[in-house]
């Protein structure tokens, strides 16, 4: 598989994953660049799970401060967003429901970019709410690596790594320095260890990525300052001049690795693999549900809880009675009343 950015591909993989693991087993080989990628994604929803703040909003200065104004017009689009939203949230949640083993394995054609723009348009609504507009993922990876930079999430999505080539450095996880295994997370420690992993590797790949794009045009190339042909060996100070192109790594960035490319070529080694189909699955979906819930709030306390009620109730059946009413109900409403105690009249309950 490949990530797709601004019409340049970056690989899912490092190539020498496999090369770096001595295992006499054929078939586990071929399975371990599968099952790492599951154990990173199991690594974050037990991040998620094991932190006792994770719907703590109502503690976060951002979020006590976020009264943006809305117009009408804003308020048709967020609807929209949020439509598109849950939509693709419930289409992720009913290939659970679907089959065993097997169809959960082929199922990854669709669910894992069904996991991505699920995310991707309760982004945008939050994103709206504080002006920012549009639809390049360019623009959502800068804008939403600034808020996570400056506190907007809640601290077991709040991670992120920056710094130069090879020289990263990790923010809010400070178990990351461990070397993780090729097991699932049983412990903080293992699941930190490995999300710090997820984190280099995509900031690698992405700085791959950048320093072709950047050589491939002529008019950016970094030159020999001697001959002034494009260099074609970076040395370390080459790598910095490009730091800045990088931004911050963020969850966004590692969901962006779930971006299917159009030959399908990387998709089909997670099809051939031997991993716990079942078990991707419900760890994307828990990560999924758990930024979307987060979007929502930060969405539901812009509009007022009253404007997002009324919302809710024009949804269509499957979605108005389902999992966005629970989660208004289970996590909003809560994080909405934590952080407004006293009576306000945005939050107040209809007669």
């Amino acid at each position: 598989m490949q990530l797709v950015r601004e019409n340049k591909q970056y690989e899912l993989f490092e190539r020498t994953v496999e090369k770096e693991t001595a295992e006499p087993d054929e078939n586990w080989k071929k399975s371990i660049p599968a099952q790492v990628f599951l154990n990173h994604f199991f690594a974050i929803s037990f991040h998620i799970g094991q932190s006792g703040n994770a719907y703590s909003l109502h503690q976060n200065v951002r979020f006590a401060a976020h009264k943006p104004q809305l117009s009408g017009a804003d308020l048709e689009q967020l609807h929209r967003h949020l439509l598109n939203c849950w939509s693709t949230e419930h289409a992720l949640r009913a290939t659970a429901q679907l089959g065993g083993d097997a169809f959960m394995r082929n199922a990854l054609h669709w669910t894992f970019p069904q996991a991505y723009y699920s995310v991707f348009a309760g982004m945008q609504a939050f994103l709206h709410t504080l002006g920012i507009r549009g639809n390049s993922e360019g623009l959502m990876r800068r804008e939403i690596g600034r808020l996570v930079v400056r506190g907007y999430y809640p601290d077991p999505i709040g991670f992120y790594a920056a710094g130069h080539y090879d020289h990263f450095s990790l923010h809010r996880l400070p178990l990351a320095k461990y070397k993780p295994g090729l097991q699932l997370a049983t412990q903080e420690l293992e699941a930190q260890a490995q999300i710090g992993q997820f984190l280099r590797t995509t900031r690698r790949l992405i700085a791959q990525g950048v320093r072709q794009a950047v050589q491939n045009n002529p008019d950016t190339a970094l030159r020999s300052t001697r001959t002034s042909d494009v260099l074609q060996k970076f040395s370390q100070d080459h790598w910095n001049q490009l730091t800045w192109r990088f931004g911050y790594t963020t969850y966004f960035d590692l969901l962006c690795r779930l971006r299917i490319s159009a030959n399908h070529r990387e998709i089909e080694r997670f099809v051939e693999a031997e991993i716990d189909f079942k078990l991707f699955h419900q760890s994307l979906l828990d990560v999924v549900e758990y930024l979307n819930c987060i979007h929502e709030a930060y969405v539901a306390k812009a509009m007022g809880l009253e404007a997002y009620r009324k919302l809710v109730a024009t949804l269509p059946a499957h979605l108005r009675d389902g999992f966005v009413k629970e989660r208004l109900a289970g996590k909003i409403e809560p994080i909405l009343r934590m952080g407004n105690p006293a009576k306000d009249e945005r939050l107040e309950l209809s007669a």
